[in-house]
């Protein structure tokens, strides 16, 4: 089925359906697993009790603590992002001794300074830590208000971000100087801190944190320069001016959480502002006009990017993933199962790419072709790329996996929202190729050519491994009622919030 086919069987149900229909329950009401999942979930249980062993032997109480700098960070640093970021998973798990160990660590950590000459990211650090606190508080019954204590010592100091009465926050923070760079920002960095600031206005009372986050999106959502298509902004953004900076589209990297918060933003708040609701169903609208794309080879479908060229670009992410679970989330939101259906077919294309590997592990970047081309902006495909996409329908840019989430984040979705097993034994086939591949003195690490079967790998282990990969193969594997999508709203780094009942209809 090339693109266009695709798009002429999909569009008039999508467009010609009326805007305001009535919310559907996100969860299959057939979920039942198989008798071998209680076995997965122990293994994913006893990989996580093996990487954090290694993490606490390294890392843990090494080095000051502080909030997650702009350059990626990983445990053997110290810096604790992984005990705050992997609380959530520690409880969920039921890993009751980590955990209080975890909070009693976290409430004795002091934000307000950093002995790093790195500047610090609101962005990271709200997605990793503000979230990582309030959701730990949530989940165990707010048995512990010292974490709220340290999510708003952060938060304030993140405040710097609006120093000069901003709009659009700067992002990279000088916690020791009370500086911040004067540098552009991304759709991403500015749109995703909804969630969690808002969570944070509830427990503390003070209506500011959540003020100046939805601020933020709406500033993003309602600019219309450099929009190649209705509800897809540009990526970069000027915090002076709050102008866009550039038209490059994505749903990857510094576009993603933008288009993944506004209608989950939606339905954790319950806003009567239909700002959120309509303007993530318009994304999705366009991007499946003029972004969605189907392989010339294996009728494998993508997402492309857009460029400031005003061309279509061939090339899609490990990160850029994660949209297929949040088409179905937001599908089943606004009762539109055409959305669900892309999400799904979107979702077994990412998961192509970790089928088709040696590893069975997929890349962190691949290109592709469609009936309209194959450009990607970058050099043309060697012959060793061609012949692997004339056999896979994608070749590979990046052949590392560093321990990303969202192809199996999304899989854990595509099994809440369907009840269909296959997407139990994805998961269960990527644990296994995680234990063939990953290990590393005991623990787990990124490698750097998942095309190989030897790799080699990286001296790292980063704190959405334990924040997100596992969480969502734990859950694949565990009772469907636990942590329902039903209840809960997941953030950009997979710590869950308890969600109020859904309204009748979101958007307008």
């Amino acid at each position: 089925m090339s693109g266009f086919i695709l798009r002429a069987l999909t569009l008039p149900v999508l467009f010609f359906a009326p805007l305001a229909v009535l919310a559907g329950p996100v969860q299959s009401s057939h979920l039942s697993l198989p008798p071998d999942a209680a076995s997965h979930r122990q293994v994913v249980v006893d990989i996580f009790t093996a990487s954090y062993d290694v993490y606490r032997k390294y890392a843990w109480g090494q080095d000051e603590v502080a909030p997650i700098s702009k350059k990626p960070l990983n445990p053997r640093n110290g810096w604790g992002a992984s005990i705050v970021d992997g609380m959530s998973t520690m409880y969920i798990m039921g890993l009751e001794d980590l955990f209080n160990d975890a909070v009693n660590f976290a409430q004795g950590i002091d934000f307000s300074h950093s002995k790093t000459a790195d500047t610090v990211s609101l962005f990271e650090s709200t997605i990793r830590y503000v979230a990582g606190l309030l959701s730990a508080y949530e989940l165990s019954g707010k048995k512990h208000p010292g974490l709220v204590t340290k999510a708003k010592q952060l938060a304030d100091c993140l405040s710097l971000g609006w120093t000069n009465n901003n709009v659009i926050p700067y992002n990279d923070l000088d916690f020791k100087h009370n500086t911040f760079e004067n540098t552009g920002t991304s759709i991403a960095a500015a749109g995703t801190l909804t969630l969690e600031w808002s969570r944070l206005s509830l427990y503390t009372g003070n209506n500011t944190y959540r003020k100046l986050a939805e601020d933020a999106v709406l500033r993003i959502a309602n600019n219309n320069a450099h929009v190649i298509a209705a509800g897809l902004p540009g990526q970069g953004l000027d915090p002076k001016t709050g102008a866009p900076t550039d038209a490059y589209v994505t749903w990857g990297g510094g576009s993603d959480s933008y288009f993944e918060y506004l209608i989950k933003y939606a339905r954790l708040s319950n806003t009567d502002d239909n700002t959120y609701a309509d303007k993530w169903r318009l994304a999705v609208e366009s991007s499946i006009k003029t972004l969605l794309k189907t392989s010339t080879v294996g009728d494998h479908v993508y997402l492309a990017d857009y460029d400031d060229d005003r061309k279509i670009r061939h090339v899609s992410s490990h990160l850029a993933c994660f949209h297929a679970g949040n088409w179905m989330l937001g599908g089943r939101l606004l009762n539109n199962e055409t959305i669900v259906n892309i999400g799904l077919r979107l979702n077994d294309g990412c998961w192509n790419t970790y089928s088709s590997t040696a590893t069975g592990i997929g890349p962190d970047g691949f290109a592709f072709a469609s009936a309209d081309g194959d450009y990607t902006g970058e050099q043309p495909p060697t012959t060793a790329q061609r012949a692997f996409y004339n056999k896979n329908g994608f070749y590979i840019t990046n052949g590392y996996y560093i321990q990303r989430p969202e192809v199996l984040e999304s899989n854990f979705y595509a099994w809440r929202v369907t009840g269909d097993t296959k997407y139990i034994d994805r998961a269960a086939s990527a644990v296994r190729s995680f234990q063939a591949y990953l290990r590393a003195d005991g623990g787990y690490a990124g490698v750097e050519d998942v095309d190989s079967k030897q790799p080699s790998k990286n001296d790292e282990t980063q704190s959405f491994w334990f924040a997100e990969v596992l969480k969502y193969l734990f859950l694949t594997f565990d009772d469907p009622g636990h942590i329902s999508l039903d209840d809960y709203v997941f953030n950009t780094e997979a710590h869950p919030f308890l969600a109020p009942p859904a309204k009748s209809k979101y958007g307008s």
